[in-house]
């Protein structure tokens, strides 16, 4: 056969021989590869490397917290105005006669701005001045797992990957020997389930989708040896075992097997590397201190946030807390009080910790749920004991680090809290500042998958320059 022509099989198995060879470089060497080869979606320079993200899922009530209405205080057990809601979506209250709810808390000035923050969280109070309150978030969710899935990853359907895969993705490891993506779970209740997708990667690689660590027994499921089997042993076996899979890899050139490949190795690597990262017996007396007694309980919100520290000093690009049971349909009052005693003061000591290591200049620190609390009452209008729907109109978030602005309020709501009247924050926008941090042009962060290009502020986002120092 003449050198220079080629039969379609032999063409096409090159090809796919080429495709898969790229897809294991890219994977085992993630950085110098995208360095080479990545589209030219970093177009300013970066203030971040890195985010840790406190997801308070089920939706805290920011009326109770964050922004105070004394005008829905005076009419607590009176009916909305119909101006207000009527049409309006709602999730649980359909149907229901709509009644004000003030907080039963109270709210005093903190800070350079004197800024009102709630009696139930005394150690956020403490840090005004090193954050940004946003108390005009927006979303387009009414119910928690489209919600939890569209803050994530920009729509409401699941099957697109998450923020930790897209960083993962467009920015590689930091860590060769750890993941870019790491999930920590603390809270209690199972009104609405975590499901692994919201640490997916959708139709990216599976090595950008996240790690989660467990509290107790093995951090990371089958990453360890079984009995008999020691390091050297375990070498041998990954060296045959990639053998097999780099030729299956040249055969056929699918990049999942370069994943595959890449994803054994990391967890050989991850053998050494995941306990030192969990073993906190060389954290400093004042250092625990700082995070309270909770860090002492494996699973606590105080204790993940000390991991994420840990986790973020070590390079890890994507750092997701998720802390369940925000969900107060009824008996608001006992359960949100005992849902901030877990989560204030850990959230607290996470951004001091950054701040006197010199990391809170290069780490975003974002605290938000899916959505708000509605002023409407659910279940009765008693002071004490009194819930709230969904609401998504109108929310609060908290954001620092990373060249985001601190001490600063941002946004309004009306005189009832129902809808947003100054500096409308919503999600896409927030994604699109966040990557804008992290140096990336939102709109150029792309992956093309079944014929078209996907991002991860879809067709939407906007740079919200007031949040910025």
């Amino acid at each position: 056969m003449n050198p220079l022509q080629v039969t379609r099989r032999v063409f096409l198995g090159r090809t796919a021989t080429g495709i898969g060879t790229l897809a294991l470089a890219a994977l085992l060497d993630s950085d110098q590869v995208r360095a080479e080869s990545r589209p030219p979606f970093m177009q300013y320079p970066a203030r971040a490397k890195r985010i840790i993200f406190l997801f308070q899922s089920g939706g805290p009530s920011q009326l109770d917290l964050f922004d105070p209405k004394p005008k829905l205080n005076e009419l607590t057990g009176k009916p909305m105005p119909e101006s207000l809601t009527n049409g309006e979506r709602v999730a649980q209250l359909q149907g229901q006669k709509l009644l004000c709810m003030g907080s039963r808390y109270q709210f005093t000035p903190h800070g350079r701005e004197g800024v009102e923050i709630s009696e139930l969280l005394p150690w956020t109070a403490r840090m005004v001045d090193d954050i940004t309150i946003i108390r005009s978030m927006q979303t387009e969710a009414i119910n928690h797992d489209p919600a939890v899935t569209f803050f994530q990853t920009g729509n409401q359907q699941p099957g697109r990957p998450t923020m930790g895969a897209w960083l993962s993705y467009g920015l590689g490891s930091m860590n060769q020997n750890l993941p870019s993506f790491v999930v920590l779970v603390s809270g209690v209740g199972q009104g609405q389930n975590l499901h692994a997708r919201y640490w997916g990667s959708g139709f990216l690689p599976s090595i950008h989708q996240g790690v989660q660590f467990r509290p107790s027994g093995d951090p990371i499921l089958f990453a360890g040896n079984p009995p008999g089997i020691d390091s050297d042993a375990r070498r041998v076996q990954l060296d045959g075992l990639k053998e097999l899979n780099q030729a299956k890899l040249e055969a056929v050139g699918d990049p999942e097997i370069a994943t595959r490949i890449a994803q054994y190795e990391m967890a050989y690597r991850m053998q050494s590397a995941v306990p030192e990262l969990m073993d906190l017996s060389g954290e400093s007396p004042k250092v625990l201190e700082m995070y309270g007694e909770d860090v002492h309980k494996p699973g606590s919100f105080a204790r993940n946030c000390l991991l994420a520290r840990r986790l973020a000093e070590r390079g890890v690009r994507f750092i997701q807390l998720y802390h369940r049971d925000w969900d107060q349909h009824g008996n608001l009052p006992a359960e949100l009080t005992r849902q901030c005693q877990q989560s204030d003061r850990g959230g607290y000591a996470l951004v001091q910790d950054l701040k006197q290591r010199g990391l809170l200049d290069d780490t975003i620190v974002l605290w938000s749920g899916e959505f708000g609390r509605t002023p409407m009452a659910q279940g009765g209008t008693d002071r004490a004991n009194y819930g709230r729907d969904h609401h998504m109109k109108a929310f609060t978030a908290w954001i620092t680090g990373g060249g985001f602005a601190r001490g600063k309020l941002v946004g309004k709501t009306d005189e009832l809290g129902y809808n947003v009247i100054e500096q409308p924050v919503h999600v896409h926008d927030l994604h699109a500042t966040l990557l804008h941090q992290l140096g990336i042009e939102h709109t150029r962060l792309t992956y093309r998958f079944q014929g078209r290009d996907f991002r991860l502020t879809d067709v939407h986002g906007k740079l919200l320059p007031e949040l910025l120092a």
